[in-house]
């Protein structure tokens, strides 16, 4: 299973966990990040959003948003100049999951 979500702050990350645990499931923590500002930005500005009446976040919005440091291990992506598949090999490899045929 994979849980997709948006968690600046440690409570909600905890939440996730406390959901692993109690299923008794492996799970691996990751923290997908665009580590070049400007494109980051640009993303922001430049999405397209196909969910009716959706108002997303400004940069200003996600600029200055709540954020908590992370401080457990985790996998970080940096998706700077990767493509989505890229992205999702590095996370398949961290879970050792087989890349599909």
């Amino acid at each position: 299973m994979v849980a997709d979500s948006v968690n600046p702050i440690r409570l909600t990350r905890d939440a996730w966990v406390a959901v692993a645990n109690a299923a008794r499931v492996p799970f691996l923590e990751v923290e997908v990040k665009c580590l070049d500002r400007d494109e980051h930005r640009r993303r922001v500005r430049e999405r397209i959003i196909d969910i009716p009446g959706l108002n997303p976040p400004t940069w200003e919005d996600v600029a200055s948003r709540e954020y908590h440091e992370w401080d457990r291990e985790h996998l970080v992506v940096d998706t700077t100049g990767q493509t989505v598949a890229q992205i999702v090999q590095v996370i398949r490899e961290a879970c050792a999951i087989p890349r599909p045929r």
